[in-house]
């Protein structure tokens, strides 16, 4: 059964909020400390990090990388429909090497070079780092796990109601700037630049289908829980949070590091 809403439209950043709760749920992403402050990434834009700095950076972000395409999968295989499945695979097939084909992996090429890990793998060749220390859980620090894993149990969870708040904080979280910030400090540091463009060219998109991913699934009645979607969207980014304060305390440690 649909469920009936009352429709008010809020206009926020461009984007059409027509329902209460959808724009609760804006607010309280945007209330969250680390979309409204991420101090690593504030530093970083400056291009002022040393190779070892650098270094960190790529390793963390490769296990990130490698380890969310389980995170994908999770959410691919608890699809609650068949449209909802071919969406997360759209999702996991770019991670893994097939391109785009006008917004769809529906007949993209496939190539090793596209597969956004092999993208890191240019960055870390170019601070000296080596496949083999790249990707693995071993390589992952405390709070990097910390934030994988937690992805893995929110964003991947059976729960339609957690991982609903879980990919809506994730991806307005995305959108925050930290990519720009990223972008910035490697351009200044004259570093392959591939797999940071890629997803900052693609983040306002995924954040403006994600508010039409919260409004549909409103409208058809598939959040039972609003208290659970929002306590998952508070977990996930208090994940976040924890993977960054983890970059920003390292940063500190390597700070005269040549």
């Amino acid at each position: 059964m649909f469920a009936v809403l009352f429709v008010v439209v809020v206009v926020v950043d461009g984007v059409q909020l027509q329902s209460p709760f959808a724009r609760k749920a804006l607010s309280i992403v945007a209330a969250h400390r680390i979309v409204k402050s991420n101090p690593y990434c504030e530093w970083f834009r400056h291009g002022e990090a040393n190779r070892a700095q650098v270094r960190d950076l790529v390793q963390q972000f490769s296990v990130f990388s490698n380890l969310f395409l389980s995170a994908q999968l999770r959410k691919v295989l608890n699809a609650p429909s068949l449209e909802e499945m071919r969406e997360g695979k759209e999702i996991l097939a770019n991670e893994i090497g097939v391109a785009f084909n006008k917004g769809s992996i529906e007949g993209g090429k496939y190539s090793h070079e596209s597969a956004h890990f092999e993208w890191l793998l240019d960055v870390g060749d170019s601070v000296g780092l080596t496949f083999d220390q790249m990707g693995k859980r071993c390589h992952g620090s405390p709070e990097t796990l910390h934030f994988c894993d937690a992805l893995y149990d929110i964003y991947g969870s059976d729960d339609l109601n957690e991982a609903l708040g879980a990919s809506f904080a994730i991806e307005h979280w995305a959108n925050a700037g930290f990519w720009d910030s990223l972008v910035e400090g490697m351009e200044r540091l004259d570093l392959p630049l591939g797999f940071w463009r890629f997803h900052q060219a693609l983040e306002a998109q995924h954040a403006a289908h994600t508010m039409d991913e919260l409004e549909a699934s409103l409208a058809h009645g598939l959040i039972t829980n609003q208290a659970t979607f929002e306590d998952a969207a508070n977990r996930m980014l208090d994940a976040c949070a924890v993977f960054w304060d983890g970059l920003e305390a390292k940063r500190h440690l390597v700070l005269s590091s040549k």
